[in-house]
């Protein structure tokens, strides 16, 4: 166990450079300490994306598998000479288009800059630069690339608030940074521009549609998720995970009979607007008012995952599944992963 420092920084979230502990998160880092901190996609855990120990430590912390590699986060494109072979034309519109936000991309490493445990043993290295002000600020102030993978306990469901990420990590790490819950609500867009067409190796908020109306017909169709080695976060091991068993339904026609089964030791996470179809003496958790407010979804998505765990009582769970459309796949994505593939098909 080691002493974890929580710092506050939520009256600073806008002008963290008034912060008085700022030059304590920053020599922390420097130091191979491992601080998490506040993105707008969710919460990661950071260290010195150039110090092995450091990055063994991210391994150790979350009890991550040492061949899923990292995502690196920087605050200036110009970092990319030190650790990116090139970067093409291609690219460079979707970074303009979409950096600083919730988009990764995995570009040809140029090796000898970054330690080797963040790529996991890859020619490749997924790149991001965050939006969230706190996460600016602190990349533009340490003024070194931070390996940064979500701030949690691995295969548990990410963390979109400090209080998840002081549940899964505290006495594991040096310290982390109080700020906002995380305004996406799911990991970023990881798009592999190793190749070209560009293929998209985890969905996120950036849609296949958003970056092909930048890049048209740029961008190829999801990953086989089944390679032995992955080139991104979330593609081979269990992810996102309650402790509660959990399936998907994807429709509900009338309510569940009460009379004919015992739901007290069960409950829905789902849109306000199928609340009726739900027998009183199960538990509910809304994640959006209405079935088409993906965005909403999103950001109450792992926020209702981590409130599941805390219900009393509980034994299984049943999760909304939400319309098919694009806007829905990163959605989607999470939740089959969290609930490892149950479907219910009309039987409760």
């Amino acid at each position: 166990m080691v002493k974890t420092t929580i710092w506050d920084v939520r009256e600073y979230t806008n002008n963290l450079i008034d912060y008085p502990y700022l030059s304590e998160i920053i020599a922390t880092y420097r130091q191979g300490g491992l601080v998490a901190l506040p993105t707008e996609t969710v919460y990661g855990l950071g260290a010195d994306a150039t110090n092995e120990e450091a990055v063994q430590g991210i391994y150790q912390a979350k009890g991550r598998p040492s061949d899923n590699p990292l995502i690196v986060h920087i605050y200036d494109t110009k970092q990319l000479e030190d650790f990116v072979e090139n970067v093409s034309e291609t690219t460079e519109r979707l970074m303009e288009a979409f950096w600083p936000g919730p988009i990764t991309f995995i570009l040809p490493l140029k090796p000898g800059y970054l330690c080797q445990s963040v790529t996991g043993g890859l020619n490749s290295v997924a790149v991001r630069m965050p939006s969230h002000p706190v996460a600016r600020t602190l990349l533009k102030e340490v003024a070194l690339p931070i390996a940064a993978p979500s701030a949690n306990l691995s295969g548990r469901p990410s963390p979109t608030t400090f209080e998840h990420v002081y549940y899964d990590l505290e006495g594991r790490i040096d310290g982390i940074i109080q700020s906002t819950q995380s305004e996406a609500g799911l990991e970023s867009t990881v798009l592999d521009c190793t190749s070209f067409p560009f293929r998209i190796a985890r969905p996120g908020t950036i849609t296949r549609s958003m970056l092909n109306e930048i890049l048209p017909n740029g961008i190829d169709a999801m990953r086989d998720e089944s390679i032995d080695k992955p080139i991104a976060p979330g593609m081979k091991y269990k992810h996102y995970a309650p402790e509660t068993p959990l399936k998907i339904f994807e429709r509900l026609n009338e309510k569940l009979d009460a009379t004919q089964k015992d739901w007290s030791q069960t409950a829905f996470i789902l849109p306000a607007t199928l609340l009726s179809y739900i027998p009183k003496q199960a538990q509910t958790i809304i994640l959006s008012e209405t079935e088409s407010d993906i965005k909403q979804a999103n950001h109450n998505l792992y926020a209702a995952l981590h409130q599941l765990d805390q219900l009393d009582g509980i034994a299984h769970a049943y999760i909304y599944g939400y319309p098919d459309h694009d806007d829905a796949e990163a959605l989607h994505n999470r939740m089959v992963k969290a609930a490892n593939h149950q479907f219910i098909k009309g039987e409760w």
